[in-house]
């Protein structure tokens, strides 16, 4: 395999991680919240908060990763994904988002963040939000005619609201382009509960499709599933093997 040319900051902490760069797919998969770590440049790798609460979905998107890497493989794909967790500092808000850096989600308080001035916003932008966009624009870059996948998963329910439905959802913005033909052929599985823009709105002002797919005109989609059903790994496994024919299909039928 060819060296890979990827240039990261900061070699104490690498924020990103890229598996089969070299892969000839046009699509680019990217999980913007893969993991729950904390580096330990921030407070000494502690945000204060129990260990249950940076299991939960708050730290990061449970399950996401694994299905990622075996789309990857089944798509013959490369995976960008972060390193550190989304409350360290979240790479899918844009740099002016007022949730960029969270101080209460969910219930829980992050005392680490609760007196986080601009300075540290700075800190964290330079060491692990902007190195991240910046592995993720250069993979992109690398290949001709790029189709972004963003990996996402949800939480059943937020505390003291209601049970989410859906077992998977379409995120978009204004380009539907191939957002439209995956809603349809995920509405032609029987057993699915699919959400249009849920449980999220995909409109989102800076965030990781906004930058490198609305802004570039390159066809995109994140898809969110719950994740109290991709859990384990081998409901990973079997959530990739349901989604890459039906992405390829998709891709397809967009004729883009």
């Amino acid at each position: 395999m060819a060296k890979s040319n990827l240039q990261i900051s900061d070699p104490d902490f690498v924020p990103v991680t890229v598996e089969g760069e070299m892969r000839p797919s046009r699509w680019v998969i990217s999980v913007d919240h893969a993991s729950n770590t904390v580096p330990p440049c921030v407070n000494g790798g502690d945000l204060q908060i129990a260990p249950e609460d940076m299991a939960r979905h708050i730290a990061y998107d449970v399950g996401a990763l694994g299905v990622a890497r075996h789309l990857g493989v089944l798509m013959d794909a490369p995976v960008v994904a972060s390193t550190f967790s989304r409350l360290v500092i979240d790479p899918n808000r844009g740099e002016d988002d007022p949730t960029l850096v969270m101080k209460l989600y969910d219930g829980t308080i992050i005392p680490t963040n609760r007196h986080v001035d601009e300075v540290e916003v700075e800190r964290r932008l330079a060491k692990f939000h902007r190195p991240y966009h910046n592995a993720l624009a250069q993979v992109i870059a690398a290949r001709p005619n790029p189709v972004l996948l963003a990996v996402h998963s949800f939480t059943p329910q937020f505390r003291g609201r209601a049970l989410r439905p859906w077992q998977v959802g379409v995120l978009y913005a204004q380009d539907t382009r191939l957002a439209a033909p995956l809603l349809d052929l995920l509405r032609g599985e029987a057993d699915l509960c699919v959400g249009d823009n849920q449980p999220y709105s995909g409109a989102l002002g800076g965030d990781a499709m906004d930058r490198h797919g609305l802004q570039t005109g390159r066809p995109h989609v994140l898809i969110e599933l719950r994740n109290d059903l991709i859990e384990r790994p081998e409901d990973q496994k079997a959530w990739a093997v349901r989604l890459a024919p039906l992405l390829d299909q998709a891709l397809r039928n967009a004729q883009v």
